[in-house]
C-alpha cells in the first residue's frame, strides 16, 4: 500500500506550479456549465481575483525567510543540532518530528510549519540511515491540525463579535461563539489527540524495517552565515554601521517590545504577522550583526520563489470559486448546497467538512472557505438545529485535511528541504485516509 501510494504520487503529481495551472482550467471548465457562466466571465472572475492575495503571499513568504534566517543563527543551530541528537533510530527520529511538528503547528500554525521541517533537516544531518522523504513528510503531516488549533482562522473569526461576524453568516450568528465550543471543545481536543497519534504511529511504521537509506548529500548542504566580526585593519563609519551589535540589539528589542505590549498588554492573539515579527526580532538579535542578518536573510530568501509565482494564480482560483455571474451563482455556492440538499442533522457536519475538503483544493485558504461557505452553511445549520461551534469546527478540519494533498502549503517546507511536492506526498496520502477516517468518526459521534 505504501509503495503504491510513493509511486502512484511520484508518477502522476506534477510540479506543484504545473498542479496550480490543471486546477485553474478544471476551475474555469466547470464553472461555466455548472454556474450556468461564460467563458468572458470566468476569465474576468479569474484575472479579477489574481491580485487578491498579494498581501498574504508577502506574509507566508516573510514566514518563510524570516523562520529560516533565524534557524541560520548560530545560537539556534546549537540548540536543533543538540535536541537533533536525542532520537538514536529512525523510527523514533519519524515519530519525534511528527509529535513537535504537530504540537507545534497546533500552537501556531506559521511557527510549526517553519519549525518542523528545520527540526527534520538537522536531524537527517545528525542520524545516518533514515528515510529524508519519509521525515520531512512527517514534519509536514503535523500541518492537519493546525486549523483545530490556537491560530485556527475560522474558530477565531468566530468568537470575535461584532458587525462582521453577522455579515459575514448572513445573520446566523448575531452573538459570538468562544473557543470554548470550538478549539477547546472536549471533542475537538480528543480528535486531534487521535489524528496526532494515528500519524505519528502511521509515519514510524511507513519507514522501511531493512536496509540503509541514503540521503543525497547535497540535499542537507548549507552554506555557512557567520555573525562574527570581520577581521580588517581600519574600518569605515559604513562598515562599523553595518557591524554594530548595537544597532541590531535596539531594533530587536524595539520590535520584542511592541509585540509584547500587543500581546501582553492589548489583549492580541499570536497571528500571522506577529510570529513574522518574533522571527525577525529574534533573528536580529542573535546573528548579532546588521550584516550578517543580511546574508542570512539573503540566503533564505531563494527559497521564496515558488510562493511568490504560485500564490496569484490560486488567488485566481479563488476568484472563479467565488466568482458570481448573470446566473447569480457561484461555484463554491453550489458545491455547498449540494451539500445540504442531502444533509440530516446527524450527517450535517461530516458532510460541511467533506465539502469544505473539496474546496480546500481549489481553495487552500481558511479566509476563502469562510468567505465561500459562512454565508451558506452556518444558515442552514441552523435550519437543522446543529450547533454553530461545531459547524465551524467541521469547515475548519475539511480546510485543514486536504492539505496533505495539496502542495500549496507545503511550498515553504519543500523549499527548505530542497524537495519536490512528488517526493512527500505519497507518504502524506497514507495519512490523508487514516486521519480523514479518524476526523469523520469524530464529527459524526459531536453531531450524536
Amino acid at each position: 500500500m505504501i509503495k503504491f501510494c510513493v509511486r502512484l504520487v511520484q508518477r502522476w503529481l506534477p510540479e506543484p506550479f504545473i498542479f496550480a495551472i490543471l486546477l485553474t482550467f478544471v476551475a474555469a471548465v466547470v464553472a461555466m456549465p455548472v454556474c450556468h457562466q461564460t467563458p468572458i466571465e470566468v476569465v474576468e472572475h479569474w484575472g479579477g481575483g489574481v491580485w487578491n492575495l498579494l498581501a498574504f503571499a508577502m506574509q507566508m513568504a516573510l514566514v518563510l525567510v524570516c523562520g529560516s534566517a533565524l534557524a541560520a543563527a548560530p545560537a539556534v543551530k546549537r540548540g536543533i543540532t543538540a535536541l537533533a541528537r536525542v532520537p538514536k533510530s529512525a523510527p523514533g527520529a519519524i515519530a519525534l518530528v511528527t509529535v513537535v511538528s504537530a504540537l507545534a503547528c497546533w500552537l501556531n500554525w506559521g511557527f510549526g510549519l517553519i519549525v518542523g521541517v528545520i527540526f527534520a533537516k538537522e536531524i537527517a544531518r545528525q542520524l545516518q540511515g533514515i528515510d529524508y522523504r519519509l521525515l520531512i513528510a512527517s514534519a509536514y503531516s503535523g500541518f492537519v491540525v493546525w486549523h483545530a488549533g490556537l491560530s485556527g482562522s475560522i474558530p477565531l473569526t468566530m468568537a470575535t463579535p461584532g458587525e462582521a461576524l453577522t455579515k459575514a453568516t448572513n445573520g446566523a450568528l448575531v452573538d459570538p461563539v468562544p473557543v470554548s465550543e470550538t478549539i477547546l471543545d472536549p471533542h475537538n481536543l480528543v480528535m486531534v489527540l487521535l489524528v496526532i497519534v494515528g500519524i505519528t504511529v502511521a509515519n514510524t511504521l511507513m519507514h522501511p524495517k531493512q536496509g540503509a537509506v541514503t540521503v543525497d548529500p547535497a540535499l542537507l548542504e548549507e552554506e555557512s552565515v557567520s555573525g562574527k566580526r570581520e577581521v580588517v585593519s581600519e574600518r569605515t563609519p559604513a562598515q562599523r554601521m553595518e557591524h554594530s551589535r548595537v544597532l541590531s540589539w535596539l531594533i530587536g528589542l524595539l520590535l520584542l517590545a511592541y509585540l509584547m505590549l500587543r500581546l501582553g498588554f492589548r489583549g492580541g492573539t499570536l497571528d500571522l504577522g506577529a510570529v513574522i515579527m518574533l522571527f525577525l526580532s529574534l533573528g536580529l538579535l542573535l546573528h548579532g550583526t546588521p550584516l550578517a542578518y543580511v546574508r542570512a536573510f539573503g540566503k533564505a530568501a531563494t527559497g521564496a520563489a515558488g510562493i511568490i509565482l504560485q500564490f496569484p494564480f490560486y488567488a485566481g482560483i479563488m476568484g472563479i470559486i467565488t466568482g458570481i455571474g448573470a446566473s447569480g451563482v457561484s461555484l463554491g455556492n453550489v458545491l455547498a448546497e449540494g451539500c445540504i440538499s442531502i444533509s440530516t442533522p446527524v450527517t450535517y457536519p461530516l458532510l460541511t467538512f467533506l465539502c469544505a475538503a473539496v474546496l480546500n483544493l481549489f481553495v487552500p485558504s481558511g479566509g476563502g472557505h469562510w468567505a465561500i461557505q459562512a454565508p451558506i452553511m452556518f444558515t442552514a445549520g441552523a435550519d437543522l438545529g446543529v450547533d454553530p461551534g461545531l459547524t465551524g469546527t467541521a469547515i475548519a478540519w475539511g480546510d485543514a485535511w486536504t492539505n496533505l494533498i495539496q502542495p500549496f502549503w507545503a511550498l515553504p517546507a519543500l523549499a527548505i528541504a530542497k524537495l519536490d511536492a512528488k517526493d512527500i506526498m505519497g507518504y502524506c496520502l497514507i495519512d490523508l485516509l487514516i486521519t480523514g477516517v479518524v476526523i469523520c468518526g469524530g464529527l459524526l459521534i459531536w453531531a450524536l
